[in-house]
């Protein structure tokens, strides 16, 4: 029933932008903390970033921390992930997930969607 669908991956040059979305259904939108993470060839899942429910409080991972925004729209019941200034190793599988802000560990996930950037 909990659904999240990412968006808007593709391929890029170095240096372009991106923006990823993720609309979620069969939740409470604004009672969950939603994340990006990504999943590179050959490497283990890692962190991107993360924001709460008011758009108070993010985080960044320090490898994309200043090239990338994460933002909520939650009448949309959306969550955005602006990549600026890409490097060729940025090139992950994407994917969002939902936490219950209450909680520790992210318990929906999306599908995923590919972005690629060429040197």
């Amino acid at each position: 029933q909990v659904q999240l669908v990412e968006s808007g991956g593709g391929l890029v040059q170095a240096g372009g932008s991106l923006r990823l979305s993720c609309t979620v259904s069969g939740l409470t939108f604004s009672n969950y903390v939603m994340g990006w993470f990504r999943q590179a060839p050959g490497k283990e899942r890692e962190f991107v970033a993360a924001i709460n429910w008011s758009g108070g409080y993010t985080s960044y991972a320090d490898s994309v921390k200043g090239r990338f925004t994460i933002s909520r729209d939650n009448a949309k019941k959306t969550v955005y992930l602006q990549m600026n200034s890409l490097k060729p190793e940025d090139t992950a599988v994407y994917y969002c997930a939902t936490r219950l802000v209450t909680d520790d560990t992210y318990d929906y996930w999306g599908q995923g969607t590919q972005v690629t950037v060429s040197s």
